[in-house]
């Protein structure tokens, strides 16, 4: 009887502990990478696929797809950035013979998620009864520290340097700029990839131009306000793709106002925490989308910040 109870009872721990049905559908864990994979969708950028991207540079043109850092940037909810020059020159009196002087800078913010932003699998997770539960079936709990994560820091996600496809959905729709609310759906993407003869791959990083980038440092309320952005039924799309990354000249990816109001965000948690498949946002695509480059070698190395949720950076497209 000792047996059974205990044999009940650890069936009743691992219950509670792995729920088969969540907020966000059946249990997603543990990943086809293993239940120790902190590196979701990276992992499908192989040697191979690295060398798919190569073959595509044929003129040596690069294009800068991140946006510039600095003061008035439109900034999400309470977050802020601070950049500062303490002193003149910050070295101090001149050194040397030579007269040296130099300058450094102080930086405050959310260092991952201001500006052009990388969003780690560490970002955004599932509240369930018990725990907060995040890519992988990894638990608040067991791996959050208020001086970084023990779990899906992004110093783990490594290098992208794969093929890159840009989907212009504002030019497939025939406008500048697509207004905020408006739901991309796979029909859009399918449509816009056909006009542009490409097509999606496994492993590719996926980036798409709504055009809202225009209100950028220009109508910064408005950029914040709601953005045109993928809806659930695209994210189901692209996830069948086995892609590695979603990005898009907005500062959230999908749809805002959200298509439920009552689930927001809930294609960042189907990308991240169920496929383990990255976000890259607030990117400038205008460049890329005006000489109509629709593939590219996409390379962006996130920076090493151990236990952060995210990373700054400056992607590049090179064709």
């Amino acid at each position: 009887m000792r047996l059974i109870g205990f044999i009940l009872l650890c069936g009743s721990m691992q219950s509670a502990a792995w729920p088969q049905e969540t907020p966000v559908g059946s249990r997603w864990w543990p990943s086809e990478w293993g239940a120790e994979d902190q590196r979701g969708a990276a992992n499908r950028i192989t040697p191979a696929k690295v060398l798919e991207a190569g073959r595509l540079i044929r003129t040596g043109k690069i294009y800068s797809l991140g946006q510039v850092y600095q003061e008035g940037m439109p900034l999400a909810g309470k977050r802020h950035f601070k950049l500062t020059i303490p002193g003149s020159p910050t070295s101090g009196d001149p050194t040397g013979s030579n007269g040296l002087v130099g300058f450094d800078e102080m930086f405050s913010g959310e260092i991952g998620q201001v500006g052009t932003q990388f969003d780690g699998l560490g970002h955004v997770g599932v509240r369930l009864a018990d725990d907060d539960y995040f890519y992988n079936g990894f638990r608040r709990s067991r791996f959050a520290t208020p001086y970084g994560l023990r779990k899906l820091g992004v110093e783990n996600v490594g290098v992208f340097f794969t093929r890159g496809v840009l989907i212009d959905v504002a030019s497939y729709k025939g406008v500048d700029r697509l207004q905020p609310g408006y739901v991309i759906t796979p029909g859009d993407l399918q449509g816009a990839l056909k006009r542009q003869g490409v097509e999606i791959r496994e492993g590719d990083a996926v980036l798409i131009r709504t055009g809202h980038e225009k209100l950028w440092m220009r109508d910064n309320d408005r950029y914040n306000s709601g953005e045109p952005g993928i809806g659930m039924d695209a994210a189901r799309w692209l996830s069948s793709r086995k892609t590695v990354l979603t990005g898009a000249d907005n500062w959230g990816i999908e749809v805002v106002p959200h298509e439920n109001p009552d689930r927001p965000f809930e294609v960042h948690q189907w990308m991240l925490v169920r496929h383990g498949i990255y976000n890259l946002e607030n990117l400038t695509l205008e460049e890329l989308a005006r000489d109509q480059v629709y593939e590219f070698a996409f390379i962006f190395s996130p920076l090493r910040l151990k236990g952060a949720t995210g990373s700054p950076g400056n992607p590049i497209a090179v064709r």
